[in-house]
C-alpha cells in the first residue's frame, strides 16, 4: 500500500495520506509529534470503516434518516451492507460509500502536494448509491505549517451533483491533558438532534466561545458556519486551527468521552440534507470547489 508523505518546505510539519485506502490522512506531525487521533488504526478503517486520522465522508457526511432518498429528481434505494453502504447502530446509512475505497487515482504528486481523483461515472457500485456521474478530485498542499485540502466536484453527466459531503479530522494536543484543552468556536447555529443524531428542526443561536474541554463530551451539529470561520484546540503551548475557507457551511463537533481527541468536521451541508434538501449542487459545466485547512 502506497503511503504518500508530504513535507512542509518551510517547517518541520509533515503529513501522510494513503490514496489506495480512500485517500485517508493517517498522520500529521510537528517535529515527529503526532497530532491526529489514531484510534483503532488504518487496518480497522480498511477492514471495518472505523474512522481515524482525516477520512473523507462522501457522498454524504454523518447519517441519513432513511435508506431511501430523492435528490435532483432521482430516487435512490440504499441497502446497508451492499454497494459500500454502512449502517450506524440504528441501521441508518452513515458516512457515504468511499470509506477505504481503493479506486483513487493519483494524478499529481510532489514533495508537498498530492492530487487524486475518483470517477463516479465509471464505477457501477458507486453509482448505485449515488447516481450522479461526476469526477471527485482532492488536492492537498502542505506549506507554512498549513495543510490545505481542496475538493472539486465536476459533473460529467447531465444531472447536477448534490454536495452533502464532509471530512472528519481527529485532532489531538499531546502536550496537555484533555481536561486542560481549550476549545474555540465561532458564532454558530446549534441544531437540536433526536436520539438517533438527526436534526429535529429546532435550533439555537450560539455566540463565539472559548472554553476548557474539561470532562465535556460533544456530538453536536451546527450550521450557518461563515466562510473563513476558524475552530481551534490548544494546550501545552500548542494550537491547532481548522479553517473553513470555502464551501463548508455546516459542522459536527465530536469529542467522545474517554478519548483524547476533538473533531471540527467541515461539512458542505447539515446532516440528512440529501433527504431534507438545503444543499448546494455542482451543475454541469460549473465545478464546485470546497476548501478547508489545518494550521499547526
Amino acid at each position: 500500500m502506497h503511503v504518500v508523505t508530504l513535507r512542509d518546505p518551510t517547517s518541520s510539519v509533515a503529513a501522510q495520506f494513503v490514496p489506495d485506502a480512500g485517500m485517508i490522512g493517517i498522520s500529521l506531525t510537528d517535529s515527529g509529534v503526532e497530532l491526529l487521533g489514531q484510534r483503532r488504526g488504518l487496518d480497522a478503517y480498511i477492514d471495518a470503516g472505523k474512522t481515524m486520522g482525516i477520512p473523507i465522508l462522501y457522498p454524504w457526511a454523518n447519517r441519513l434518516s432513511s435508506n431511501t432518498y430523492t435528490a435532483e429528481n432521482v430516487t435512490v434505494e440504499l441497502t446497508p451492507g451492499e454497494n459500500r453502504v454502512r449502517a450506524d447502530p440504528n441501521g441508518l446509512p452513515i458516512h457515504g460509500t468511499l470509506a477505504a475505497y481503493p479506486g483513487w487515482r493519483v494524478v499529481a504528486e510532489s514533495a508537498n502536494e498530492l492530487t487524486a481523483e475518483v470517477d463516479f461515472g465509471t464505477d457501477p457500485q458507486l453509482l448505485a448509491g449515488f447516481p450522479y456521474p461526476h469526477l471527485l478530485t482532492v488536492s492537498l498542499r502542505l506549506s507554512e505549517r498549513t495543510l490545505t485540502v481542496r475538493t472539486t466536484v465536476t459533473a460529467t453527466g447531465k444531472t447536477a451533483v448534490p454536495l452533502c459531503f464532509g471530512f472528519h479530522p481527529y485532532l489531538r494536543v499531546p502536550d496537555a491533558a484533555r481536561s486542560e484543552w481549550i476549545i474555540e468556536t465561532p458564532p454558530l447555529r446549534h441544531l437540536s438532534l433526536d436520539e438517533r443524531g438527526l436534526p429535529t428542526g429546532g435550533f439555537m443561536q450560539q455566540p463565539a466561545k472559548k472554553e476548557p474541554l474539561g470532562d465535556n463530551a460533544f456530538d453536536d451539529a451546527y450550521d450557518q458556519v461563515a466562510e473563513g470561520a476558524v475552530f481551534a484546540v490548544s494546550g501545552g503551548g500548542r494550537r491547532l486551527e481548522v479553517h473553513f475557507e470555502q464551501g463548508y457551511s455546516a459542522t459536527q463537533i465530536f469529542a467522545p468521552p474517554g478519548e483524547d481527541l476533538v473533531c471540527f468536521e467541515p461539512m458542505t451541508a447539515p446532516t440528512d440534507a440529501l433527504r431534507r434538501g438545503g444543499y448546494r449542487t455542482a451543475r454541469p459545466g460549473e465545478p464546485a470547489v470546497s476548501v478547508f485547512s489545518i494550521r499547526v
